[in-house]
């Protein structure tokens, strides 16, 4: 029996301690496949993003605006939200690309995923093969098996990963840790000062949300929120840039600033900023965030009332500190064979589905922990991992024939915006709610341009 976005949402809104009374304010409309796949991808995209809207719906009740009537979600404006930086448009030329590196490639004993889209990360890949070429990365990597192609790349601080049927995954010891975990937790920590904002038509305006993540997942979710009204500002490192079609997809509503968390100045300047923060969201490895004093734990002592969110690729487990990108997450859970259909080649989601549902519910997440801070001041901490999100997508699969999106017109879900580096095509949010502008009311800044502070006004 094929899984319905209504099921999927009551997953959802349930791991967000949400009442189940709620679901009656959100209605999906429009045809039941809107994206082709062999999973029930239509269905998830719009269970991540009515999370959202009901979780935003819920948050502007509660600041004393009036009660909205309920959020309609049609599933063709779900699938373009999935799918935006394949629609985003410069001069009509897209922006987003991938590298020859990143994808399948034959292993010794199967297939493995690549990731090198990043410079870095295709230089760390080359000096674990010990080549200089794609050509000879391809022919090196045929001759190692999928574990130790894993490793090798592991090693050097490179991606791959084994691609692997559903069953193996579930004996794999990182799988059998993420198999019974529900798509996200949110967990309440200590109170801390009141939070009492006015009413405002923007269920979000006035929070001021860090956001030290890349890439889709955090972005997306980051991007929501500011749609919804939150100041959020994004942390870089200057010295890892961004690539330019990720980052021009993401970037609306928001601002971009510059730190180094290791030198001196940069940190006491965000800790300036994390001092008038009301939440923090990390997309980094939990290691990486530890070692910056970043993780839940220690700014749980040091800032009670903070909301703080983090997620990697894998979750808890073996492979809690490994990088990670979708892509790899599908290869490694058992995704890419059930999306090939039976071929010999593994195939993949129509989007990038792990890294925009977990960036939706990682929205939806927030925008609860506000809500309960309302109440009664207390902080949250917020984890969820593409790998998690993949158990949520995988536990729903019916195996059967495809489900074959019905073509529609995309024009109704895009907007244009004026940026500076020139007028950008792009989608449109996924959702209205009444009082809230149809798009962002901000176009996005270059990567790294703005100062580091908050807005004043």
């Amino acid at each position: 029996m094929r899984t319905t976005p209504a099921r999927l949402l009551d997953q959802a809104w349930r791991a967000l301690g949400g009442d189940p009374a709620d679901r009656a304010h959100i209605a999906f409309t429009g045809p039941d496949h809107t994206l082709t796949s062999a999973l029930p991808v239509t269905a998830i995209a719009q269970a991540a993003i009515g999370a959202v809207a009901l979780a935003a719906r819920e948050l502007g009740a509660a600041r004393g605006g009036s009660v909205p009537a309920p959020v309609v979600l049609d599933s063709r404006a779900a699938a373009m939200a999935m799918s935006s930086d394949r629609h985003l448009r410069l001069a009509g030329e897209p922006l987003v690309s991938m590298h020859p590196l990143s994808r399948f490639h034959r292993s010794a004993d199967g297939w493995v995923r690549l990731h090198g889209n990043y410079p870095h990360h295709r230089a760390a890949a080359f000096a674990a093969l010990r080549v200089e070429t794609v050509d000879d990365a391809i022919e090196a990597l045929a001759r190692l098996t999928g574990t130790e192609i894993e490793e090798l790349l592991a090693a050097h601080g490179a991606l791959g990963f084994a691609v692997r049927e559903g069953d193996a995954w579930a004996a794999h010891p990182q799988g059998a840790c993420v198999a019974a975990l529900p798509p996200l937790d949110l967990t309440r920590t200590a109170a801390g000062d009141p939070w009492c904002p006015a009413p405002d038509p923007a269920p979000a305006a006035g929070v001021r949300i860090l956001d030290l993540t890349r890439v889709l997942a955090g972005p997306t979710g980051t991007r929501t929120l500011a749609h919804l009204g939150a100041d959020v500002l994004r942390v870089d490192s200057p010295h890892l840039p961004e690539n330019p079609g990720e980052y021009w997809d993401n970037a609306f509503g928001k601002r971009s600033t510059l730190l180094d968390l290791r030198d001196r100045a940069d940190r006491s300047r965000f800790e300036e900023l994390l001092a008038d923060a009301d939440v923090l969201i990390t997309g980094y490895r939990s290691d990486a965030m530890a070692a910056l004093g970043l993780d839940h734990e220690t700014l749980g002592a040091r800032r009670p009332g903070l909301i703080t969110a983090a997620f990697n690729a894998w979750g808890p487990g073996p492979w809690a500190n490994r990088r990670g990108f979708d892509s790899l997450v599908q290869g490694a859970c058992g995704i890419a064979r059930i999306e090939a259909g039976g071929r010999v080649e593994p195939g993949a989601l129509p989007t990038q589905a792990l890294d925009r549902a977990t960036g939706y519910l990682l929205a939806a997440a927030v925008l609860r922990a506000l809500t309960l801070r309302l109440a009664d001041h207390r902080g949250s901490r917020i984890d969820l991992a593409l790998a998690r999100t993949a158990t949520w997508l995988t536990a729903a699969y019916a195996p059967g024939e495809p489900e074959v999106a019905e073509p529609f017109d995309p024009a109704p879900y895009l907007t244009t915006t004026d940026t500076a580096l020139g007028r950008l095509t792009h989608v449109a949010p996924p959702f209205e709610l009444p009082g809230l502008p149809a798009a962002w009311t901000r176009p996005p800044t270059p990567w790294g341009s703005d100062e580091p502070v908050w807005r004043t006004a």
